[in-house]
């Protein structure tokens, strides 16, 4: 596509050399890059400096702060919100060009369907599809909102339109690094809701699995992705029951 468009892209990351490539030459149209940068130990710094010289690195603040951070350094009114491990597909890039470029200011925001690459498969039912997302805005009406570590954009004025081209997500190398995300996310929602005052009965912990698992794999046809669908909806599953459990744990020591 030629010429830039006044978008500003903005990416956490920490760790994430096999991923940033991919993401920052899929924006390459963008006139700004912004990479927040936890202090990766690989070469996530020194491969996101070949695509932009707007690198900061920054303690690691949360996930909600440290992408708030860096829409914050946003020079332009457009901002495209991105994670490391994710990619704007040739379509989605056409489209946000022509919504920019002929529809100016009939919208303020505009929602992507993600794809998620799992188990060497697209997956394009289920839970994880079409799995909208809101990741461009303008700054100046929307905030950004939302339960540790679970995000969102929230316009405060204005409407928004949904895009057909995909958010391409190259997230899980395999069910071990699911299972340590899984881990990691359940114990974080765990103590967000711990704070928030949200009770653990046990008919929610076993409840709301089962109601995640059906609503998944039978209403939303996640079954029709073979074994990859069955994976996911065990797995998610699984999480909402560990989420809770762990809350109930944090109410029995009292921590």
């Amino acid at each position: 596509m030629e010429g830039k468009l006044p978008v500003s892209v903005c990416i956490v990351a920490c760790n994430e050399e096999k991923n940033i490539g991919g993401c920052l030459e899929s924006v390459s149209w963008a006139d700004e890059i912004i990479v927040v940068d936890s202090f990766s130990a690989d070469r996530t710094v020194e491969l996101a400096k070949r695509f932009t010289d707007r690198v900061i690195q920054r303690k690691w603040s949360g996930y909600l702060d440290q992408k708030k951070f860096a829409i914050g350094l946003a020079r332009n009114e457009w901002v495209l919100l991105l994670d490391a491990d994710e990619q704007i597909s040739e379509k989605l890039a056409g489209e946000i060009r022509d919504e920019l470029t002929e529809n100016k200011g009939l919208y303020n925001g505009y929602c992507f369907p993600r794809k998620l690459y799992y188990l060497g498969r697209w997956i394009k039912r289920g839970e994880w599809y079409p799995d909208y997302k809101l990741r461009l805005f303008r700054k100046s009406a929307a905030r950004i909102t939302g339960m540790e570590p679970h995000d969102s954009i929230v316009l405060e004025e204005g409407g928004t339109k949904r895009l057909g081209g995909d958010i391409l997500h190259y997230s899980y190398k395999d069910i071990a690094a699911q299972m340590t995300t899984l881990n990691r996310y359940s114990s974080i929602s765990a103590g967000e809701m711990y704070k928030a005052g949200v009770k653990a009965p046990l008919a929610r912990m076993f409840l709301h699995p089962v109601c995640r698992f059906m609503t998944a794999y039978i209403f939303r046809r996640g079954f029709m992705d073979g074994v990859p669908g069955m994976m996911i909806a065990v797995v998610n599953s699984f999480y909402v029951f560990l989420k809770y459990a762990k809350l109930w744990e944090l109410y029995r020591s009292g921590k």
